[in-house]
């Protein structure tokens, strides 16, 4: 098993509590699933941690508007495609 799949698979699962419309619940669970994501990224470069830096902000950027719908994509896309390609190696 992938060490990434839990991530991936506690992303999913935020992203559809953000469609369902359950924006307070699914805000508890993103800040679980950054955790993990952060400790990897305590540990990287600088250029990745920019490159974290930039999809969070866009994240916060989207829940701050309350785009769930964005924040979902997000979380279910950008986020799931640059952990791959930058952890899964």
């Amino acid at each position: 098993m992938n060490s990434l799949e839990p991530v991936f698979v506690q992303a999913r699962e935020t992203a559809g509590l953000f469609r369902l419309g359950r924006d307070v619940e699914a805000a508890l669970a993103m800040i679980e699933l950054f955790d993990p994501v952060q400790s990897r990224v305590d540990g990287a470069g600088a250029a990745i941690q920019q490159q974290w830096a930039d999809l969070l902000g866009a994240m916060l950027g989207c829940q701050e508007a309350q785009d769930w719908l964005g924040l979902a994509d997000y979380l279910e896309y950008e986020l799931l495609e640059w952990l791959q390609a930058i952890f899964a190696g």
